[in-house]
């Protein structure tokens, strides 16, 4: 009997949000999300999500969350492979919530374990008045969908400010890809060997 062609390959995305540095504050939490292609589709996990809120250890600025990652995504087309997108999120001075960093990195492309940092910026107002007022009534500039970060359209005109980092580690499995003539070739950062990713 001949094998049967995969029409989709599948990549499986395991890992955790493992925590940030963001020296100026404190008693932060994260919001991360996927942007991917059209012709990308989760099958299994969550595409979102949001972590508990963290503090400081007393001798170190980073924040832990280690908070999991699991999502399974089918594809025929490696054209819009998925990205990471956090948010990074705490109290001003007025015990309001505000943004304090966006960021995204790619999945990557290799099987195996992989680690990044993702560094963070935050959008900034224009004028100087802009800058003072909202400031004071506690309404800072930010994105009406954090997804835009991953996305080109319209980034080149928004004015950002860098602010700190978020670190993430990813374990990833491809299945078929090899069978429909994508080759990603070993893992540099660390072999891995499965029969599921073997193709």
């Amino acid at each position: 009997m001949a094998a049967v062609n995969p029409a989709v390959f599948l990549l499986t995305v395991n890992g955790q949000i493992e925590g940030a540095n963001f020296p100026e504050y404190d008693n932060l939490y994260c919001k991360y999300c996927y942007v991917y292609g059209h012709d990308w589709t989760p099958t299994s996990g969550l595409e979102e999500g949001i972590t508990q809120i963290t503090s400081k250890g007393s001798m170190s600025n980073k924040l832990i969350w280690n908070f999991p990652l699991e999502t399974t995504f089918k594809s025929t087309s490696p054209s819009g492979w998925p990205q990471l997108v956090v948010s990074v999120y705490g109290p001003d001075v007025f015990g309001n919530d505000v943004v304090r960093g966006y960021g995204a990195t790619h999945i990557p492309i290799t099987p195996g374990q992989h680690s990044r940092t993702i560094p963070m910026f935050v959008p900034e107002p224009t004028w100087r008045l802009q800058k003072f007022t909202s400031w004071l009534l506690g309404r800072r500039p930010e994105y009406t969908d954090p997804k835009v970060v991953a996305q080109g359209e319209g980034r080149g005109v928004t004015r950002v400010r860098s602010q700190g980092f978020v670190t993430a580690s990813f374990h990833i499995i491809t299945k078929d890809m090899k069978k429909l003539g994508y080759d990603t070739g070993p893992s540099t950062t660390q072999p891995y060997s499965t029969d599921w990713s073997a193709d």
